[in-house]
């Protein structure tokens, strides 16, 4: 396969030499802009900014509608959205799953459309953690890129909107 990125290419055997996490690194830098950012922009910006600080610390949780008894939360609940309206983009959609942040006790319902932005994201983060934590060991350096490049593709297609709607 051609290399169609080779200073992203470089950026990332160093990285994977010294793997970390910390998002100022030239390697993470430049996903960060390019894919992880625009996946993670909604017009609800703070809940945004909530959202990849749980998908960054790895206690973000999403699950299906329905299959739950409805708990009553606590009254700032109530602006978390409803199964017909998506709490990131404030559009009425058909809210299958919803979010939680942490800890808290507060559920936002999500579109399909938003899920597919959030988990391509997270895929991408399990990933990246488990060459942090050593745990891909089956692979070459060449063989961890294109699945990075993979992962990247899915952030974009799910940041262009398309996605699939059960996944």
């Amino acid at each position: 396969r051609m290399l169609a990125d080779l200073s992203l290419y470089n950026e990332f055997r160093s990285w994977k030499d010294d793997p970390t996490m910390d998002r100022s690194c030239p390697f993470l830098d430049k996903i960060y802009r390019e894919d992880i950012f625009p996946c993670l922009t909604f017009s609800k910006s703070e809940l945004a900014s909530a959202v990849l600080e749980a998908v960054e610390n790895n206690t973000l949780s999403i699950e299906p509608v329905g299959l739950q008894p409805i708990r009553f939360v606590k009254a700032s609940a109530v602006e978390c959205g409803a199964p017909k309206k998506c709490a990131l983009t404030g559009q009425s959609k058909s809210c299958k799953h919803r979010i939680k942040l942490g800890d808290s006790s507060n559920y936002y319902y999500i579109s399909p459309f938003c899920r597919y932005r959030i988990t391509s994201v997270c895929n991408f983060f399990t990933y990246i953690r488990y060459i942090q934590q050593g745990l891909v060991k089956q692979q070459d350096v060449d063989q961890m890129f294109w699945e990075v490049m993979q992962l990247r593709k899915e952030m974009s297609l799910a940041k262009l909107g398309y996605f699939k709607e059960e996944l």
